[in-house]
């Protein structure tokens, strides 16, 4: 979504890191980049003033020229500024003391209200609630039924005691009167509610009707639905696509429903994004979810920070270790991080383990999307082609359950049937075994302390030799051995004392003279760095 903005957001800071320090012209040019930045991604004009004009007052203030890295410094305000416009804090559903809480959805057609509803419903789902959708929107052509659809996908319960226009008549362009025949929303979001209590559902999510455009009798509808259920929540959904007209719906809703917050659909898409960045500041109202995709988990949480970083091509790492942790299984986990420890061999099995958790986070581009810098490699990224794993998938799961956990019995002939069960080459079967067993290794590397190559060891082992260093020790142990059986047996036994008298972790120097020997307790705060003293236990 935010692609272009990103990118000349990006630019224009790595300009700023060539410079020691910044002038007033380095600080005007970079806001002028910013200013056109924040237009061509449809900013509302006002939103680009006022965000620009925060960010030239701090950059030509103290913060920045007294900071010993004024390029960092500007980024930083930047950031702050960004937060500041998409609504600074995040906001959850305030919900009712006694339920069951209302929430009601507005909003053009088309926007995404009734897939947000099931979305929405999923989410209170795995978050312990037991929710009910209700069909009020009774206008468009088969909503109900859309409706229905949804709330099967996200196993969520739908009140639907009016079937709404199923004639395939758009009721949009009719009048009021005209659309009453399809059945009266303000009584079907009442009776959901009575429904709702009496079956002690703790949340109810109304889906409203919409229309092309904003007109009287579609605010006319809305107020009269808010009027009769009085929701502990309206969410204003907008489409992230329709750029500068965004600004003027959100207000136009504002002034007649009045709403609490609002919700970002269709996020995933290639707009340019300027609705996300426009419509808090001028409602005043927070923005509270993203939609992401189709799917019925394809929705998020917005956080104003969080977003900011991805706009500045920072990542949002806090968001990838919350799917995680939703994803992976802490059995699973913590079996993998035992067979990590005892350096057992990591099985297909295990890899199938990984794949499946990873599948349940949503899609590979988008977490990885999420990781820092990511921006820089975007090309490499819409060029991944994500049905890898299912090819993958396919090859593993053509094995058979020896094969699985034995790779290395894996001989030609069984290659072959693998290849023709998944229906792919030998060679892509050979290309899969060769990697995995490299995989194997470098876990075993790790778990012994070894490290990857070219990175230190891992705590609790050695440094672990390089090549060069394992064949200067092989050289010389091969050259300590004597022809002389009893003379060979005793210079084996002196190095077997050596190793047993080496005291544990001298390899990081806490053997004798090392730190092992020293008492902190013992040591001069004065001659520490600065903080380090509350590890001195005094």
């Amino acid at each position: 979504m935010f692609t272009s903005l990103s990118d000349r957001l990006t630019e224009t800071f790595r300009n700023l890191r060539t410079k020691g320090r910044l002038s007033e012209s380095d600080v005007n040019k970079t806001i002028r980049d910013i200013r056109l930045a924040l237009l061509d991604a449809d900013v509302a004009l006002p939103v680009v003033k006022a965000f620009t004009g925060n960010v030239r007052e701090r950059a030509l203030g103290a913060e920045v020229s007294e900071a010993l890295n004024p390029a960092q410094q500007v980024v930083k305000i930047v950031n702050e500024e960004l937060v500041a416009i998409l609504g600074g804090e995040t906001r959850g559903i305030r919900f009712a003391k006694q339920g069951p809480t209302v929430i009601m959805l507005a909003g053009l057609q088309g926007s995404g209200k009734t897939t947000f509803a099931g979305k929405l419903g999923h989410w209170l789902k795995d978050q312990g609630h037991t929710p009910m959708l209700v069909a009020a929107d009774l206008q468009r052509p088969n909503a109900v039924t859309q409706l229905e659809v949804v709330g099967q996908r996200a196993g969520v319960p739908v009140y639907a005691p009016e079937r709404g226009n199923e004639a395939g008549h758009d009721a949009v362009t009719a009048d009021i009167e005209g659309t009453r025949s399809h059945g009266d929303p303000v009584a079907v979001s009442r009776a959901g509610i009575a429904e709702a209590r009496a079956k002690q559902h703790d949340v109810v999510i109304v889906d409203t009707a919409g229309r092309l455009a904003v007109d009287e009798g579609l605010m006319q509808q809305a107020a009269d639905i808010r009027a009769a259920i009085e929701p502990d929540e309206v969410l204003f959904v907008i489409d992230a696509m329709i750029g500068q007209a965004a600004v003027e719906t959100a207000e136009a809703f504002q002034e007649g429903v009045d709403l609490t917050g609002v919700v970002l659909s269709k996020l995933d898409g290639d707009a340019r994004g300027g609705a996300a960045l426009s419509v808090a500041s001028f409602t005043g109202k927070p923005i509270m979810f993203a939609s992401t995709g189709e799917g019925v988990r394809d929705v998020e949480v917005f956080h104003p920070d969080r977003m900011a970083s991805r706009i500045l091509d920072m990542g949002d790492v806090l968001t990838l270790i919350e799917q995680a942790e939703k994803a992976f299984d802490r059995t699973q986990a913590a079996e993998m991080e035992r067979k990590f420890l005892a350096a057992e061999d990591f099985t297909f099995d295990d890899f199938l383990e990984q794949m499946a958790a990873i599948k349940k986070m949503g899609s590979l581009k988008q977490l990885l999307g999420m990781m820092p810098g990511m921006g820089q490699m975007r090309a490499q990224l819409e060029a991944f082609d994500e049905r890898e794993f299912d090819r993958v998938e396919a090859m593993v799961r053509s094995m058979t359950p020896f094969e699985r956990n034995h790779p290395k019995q894996i001989n030609g002939s069984r290659r072959a049937r693998i290849a023709k069960g998944s229906g792919v080459t030998t060679s892509e079967v050979n290309q899969l075994l060769e990697r995995f067993g490299e995989a194997q290794k470098m876990m075993k590397q790790l778990a012994k302390g070894g490290g990857v190559p070219g990175m230190p060891g891992m705590p609790g082992g050695g440094a672990g030799p390089g090549k060069r260093g394992a064949a200067k020790q092989q050289q010389k142990r091969r050259k300590s051995k004597s022809g002389n059986p009893a003379k060979r047996a005793a210079e084996e036994r002196a190095a077997q004392e050596r190793s047993v008298s080496r005291p544990a972790g001298s390899s990081f120097g806490g053997g004798a003279g090392g730190l092992g020997d020293v008492d902190p307790s013992q040591l001069d705060p004065s001659q520490l760095p600065k903080g380090f003293e509350k590890f001195l236990g005094k």
